[in-house]
């Protein structure tokens, strides 16, 4: 160094420039579309959005499992009995998935189930409906996961890398969901008048709830600006959700069955379906915990968390035990 050479900063001057250097990195990063890691620094609002809204994917899942669940001693064969556990087995992977990547964010499974069961994180409204016939099973798996395809898809390219690479296998197996919900519709609709009615009744209750999965409209949505600047949604609410009115309509048309909407029609000029208002307030509500099985849905979760504590501590005192045992 030059006797001249002025002295390296130190103090709040040297942390500052540091702190700049690392938000331009970060910066720089995002622009070159690479993937932020769980070493990497970012900023506290980056990490913050991530665990809001990986939780509220995890949640959902563990929660989704209850809707179907509840068929499973019901299903009319043992072929549906051994697709439909299967289906609500993979919802507890896609959970335990997800919960994983928020602990690479310094989060706390434990406490994030404690956050939902008392009201300070949500879930995906549509699971505080219920199921109220055995043709709900299907539409969940066409409509819902269908619906969840299309929002998560992009997601396998969010900017934060265990959230992207979860989604990779956690859609691969919701597409395998969605095709299972249409081909057991597809069966019913090609049976009886009754099983037919039962199909366009729950099709009927799923179809709204189903475009709400999106989130709130894009003017509304205080948090889809700001994901989709730092990478993690690469598409807005409102965006999403036209590109599934566009897939379903034809998926309905081939299945015949009417989606219950009378201002659905094509706009020959743009190639897209103009559809009708959504109830927001009904979505407002059902999200606050106010749905026709919310109360349910966490009362099963907070039973299941009481119920199994035992083993949490049985596997983290064996855990504690053998990890102070000196290695041979």
């Amino acid at each position: 160094m030059s006797i001249d050479s002025p002295p390296a900063p130190a103090g709040p001057a040297a942390d500052g420039l540091a702190a700049q250097a690392l938000q331009r990195q970060f910066e720089e990063t995002l622009a070159a579309d690479h993937r932020i890691e769980p070493r990497d620094w970012m900023p506290d609002g980056y990490r913050k959005t991530l665990v809001r809204q990986i939780a509220q994917h995890a949640h959902s899942e563990i929660i989704g499992m209850q809707p179907e669940g509840d068929w499973l001693l019901s299903a009319p064969s043992l072929r549906r009995k051994a697709i439909l556990l299967a289906k609500v087995q993979d919802e507890a992977g896609h959970g335990l998935y997800l919960y994983s990547a928020a602990e690479t964010l310094g989060a706390d499974r434990a406490d994030l189930t404690d956050k939902l069961i008392e009201g300070r994180q949500k879930y995906s409204s549509i699971f505080s409906y219920p199921t109220r016939s055995y043709a709900d099973v299907g539409v969940i798996g066409w409509l819902v996961d269908g619906a969840a395809i299309c929002n998560q898809v992009p997601l396998c390219r969010s900017s934060y890398g265990p959230y992207a690479r979860a989604m990779i296998r956690i859609c691969k197996e919701e597409s395998f969901h969605q095709r299972q919900g249409y081909e057991l519709l597809l069966t019913m609709m090609r049976g009886t008048p009754e099983q037919q009615a039962m199909v366009q009744d729950a099709v009927d209750r799923w179809w709204w709830p189903s475009l709400m999965m999106f989130g709130p409209p894009d003017a509304d949505s205080p948090n889809s600006a700001q994901s989709m600047a730092w990478g993690i949604k690469r598409h807005s609410n409102d965006e999403l959700r036209q590109r599934y009115v566009d897939m379903t309509v034809p998926q309905a048309e081939f299945l015949g069955v009417t989606l219950p909407d009378p201002e659905l029609s094509l706009d020959p000029a743009t190639g897209r379906h103009r559809f009708g208002a959504i109830d927001w307030d009904e979505f407002r509500r059902v999200l606050a915990g106010g749905g026709p099985r919310s109360a349910e849905r966490i009362a099963r979760r907070r039973a299941a968390r009481d119920d199994n504590a035992w083993v949490v501590e049985a596997a983290t005192a064996y855990a504690d035990k053998h990890a102070s045992e000196p290695r041979s």
